[in-house]
């Protein structure tokens, strides 16, 4: 298109909806935002309108065009990626009904069924991935015993991103990397009718939608899209990949020696990769994790998420702030974030054990355990709220090297992204938990450029992805921050009793969960 010369990366996240503008050489040009709305239900149930959703995308598009003079003109091409997991039905006449997202967590009975079935290590060993709730076979194998009209109503099975991008070009598609991971073999990129067996869904196969590559393929934005958008009707549209290794490339997750070089998005959930052939994957015993493929050839992603990362440190402030609230001296959380550092510098390190699983749904990385719950082991009676806030930093870091040594040899350095890395006291806490250097990248927008990166590719502005990141990705590296020694020691120490508890744990959380469910159905029936 000429005289184009922007590229537009779009990250629809489950709170926020991000349109990004770079130039060809990766330089953020401007950004609009539109909040995203989900509901949560007493039953697990996390939805989302699809409609609103396309909506939400398109005013963010237009957002941006209000911001760049002349930007439909000079749209080069404009790709999208979005949250994971998650089931976005679409049938003959649109939507059929809300989309269940990665939040939902009605397949639990479900997923306990298949994990406990004859089929899922070999399932496993195809994806690399661990069966949980968020994820679209989980869920449409749930759908297909308790709710099979849904199902039955649809023609197409789509995440997020393939649903934007569906209203984008009026393809039905997805991309290699939720494909395999879900419904497919990470090393062929291609479904897998085994998989496809295991989850029961042999008969639900022609829900899933053809996979493109959108390093290679493309799609022009359609009349319609485009009088949505304020874009200019043909404009390439590439499908990206699923946003956890969209940020992880935006980010540096490849660069340097594969699998010794690891990312982490440290925000409200906490996600863990390191780029590694396929060949070097490290399947664990408990079959948990995921395997994502990158767009470079050759290459994959281990994965572990936590459910909760940040969200640990938001309640343990969000206390402190009731507490003052209630007793008249209203203080705000960015007012308690302030004073996060000091605190920690107050506080002895290594001495109390916090399990970080405050999340209703449980956990998913390294295990699955939807009765998980957050704890704090070995308080006494000396320990004080700075000491409390430590405990809860620290056990994102040990949450951190489960993860990590869930996939092999902890990595030699760390890429961190996410609220965390803002922090120069987290990271040091980060870095110290691996033993291994922390460098931070001045990417502001990681998801949305690995998007537009993909784009970048695909309309030849680079010859491959190594080039990209080249220029998009290694000059915005910082410096590499090392880990204190004395902390390392102090986490070395620390880890072992982190991991022997965790392990020990399930039969009370298992016990808490029942009885939680006994007092909820005493109150009901009094009702």
């Amino acid at each position: 298109m000429q005289g184009a010369d922007i590229l537009v990366g779009i990250d629809a996240g489950t709170s926020v909806i991000k349109a990004v503008a770079f130039d060809l050489a990766g330089r953020q040009l401007a950004s609009s935002s539109v909040p995203n709305r989900y509901h949560a239900g007493a039953d697990g149930s996390a939805t989302q309108s699809l409609p609103q959703t396309w909506n939400d995308c398109a005013a963010a598009l237009r957002g941006l065009g209000e911001k760049i003079d002349g930007l439909a003109g000079r749209t080069a091409a404009l790709s999208v990626t979005a949250q994971g997991d998650g089931t976005w039905l679409v049938g003959r006449d649109g939507p059929v009904g809300d989309a269940w997202l990665w939040l939902d967590a009605r397949a639990a009975p479900t997923v306990a069924r298949l994990a406990a079935g004859p089929g899922n290590r070999a399932r496993f060993e195809a994806t690399g991935t661990g069966l949980n709730t968020c994820q679209q076979g989980a869920q449409m194998a749930h759908m297909d015993a308790h709710a099979p009209e849904l199902l039955d109503s649809a023609q197409v099975a789509l995440h997020c991103k393939d649903w934007l991008y569906l209203n984008l070009t009026g393809i039905r598609a997805t991309d290699p990397s939720e494909a395999s991971f879900t419904f497919g073999n990470f090393r062929s990129r291609t479904y897998d009718d085994s998989v496809i067996e295991a989850l029961g869904l042999t008969h639900r196969r022609a829900l899933l939608p053809e996979i493109i590559e959108g390093t290679r393929t493309t799609h022009p934005l359609t009349k319609d899209a485009a009088s949505q958008t304020g874009l200019r009707a043909g404009t390439p549209v590439c499908l990206g990949y699923v946003d956890m290794v969209m940020t992880a490339l935006g980010a540096g997750v490849h660069g340097g020696a594969p699998g010794d070089v690891a990312c982490s998005t440290v925000g409200s959930t906490g996600v863990h990769l390191r780029a590694v052939h396929p060949d070097r994957v490290h399947l664990n015993a408990e079959g948990t994790g995921y395997v994502i493929c990158l767009p470079i050839p050759d290459m994959v992603t281990q994965v572990q998420t936590n459910m909760a990362a940040t969200l640990n440190l938001d309640w343990i402030l969000g206390v402190a702030a009731g507490i003052m609230s209630d007793m008249g001296a209203a203080v705000t959380h960015r007012d308690l974030i302030a004073h996060m550092d000091g605190w920690l510098a107050q506080s002895r390190p290594g001495q109390i054990v916090y399990h970080p699983y405050i999340s209703e749904a449980g956990e998913r990385g390294p295990f699955v355990n939807a009765a998980a719950r957050a704890g704090f082991a070995g308080l006494n009676a000396s320990h004080r709220y700075p000491d409390l806030i430590r405990a809860v930093a620290e056990g994102l870091g040990m949450a951190m090297r489960d993860c990590y040594a869930a996939m092999g040899p902890l990595p030699g350095e760390l890429r961190l992204t996410g609220g965390a890395a803002r922090s120069k006291a987290l990271r040091g806490i980060m870095s110290a938990s691996l033993n291994a250097p922390v460098r931070v990248s001045d990417r502001e927008e990681a998801g949305a450029a690995g998007a537009a990166m993909m784009a970048a590719v695909a309309i030849g502005a680079y010859p491959d992805m190594d080039a990209c990141i080249a220029e998009w990705v290694t000059p915005l590296l910082g410096p590499a921050e090392p880990p204190d020694t004395d902390l390392v020691a102090a986490y070395d120490r620390l880890f072992p009793a982190f991991a022997a508890s965790r392990q020990a744990l399930p039969p009370a959380w298992d016990a808490l969960s029942a009885a939680r469910a006994a007092y909820s159905k005493g109150n009901q029936d009094e009702q």
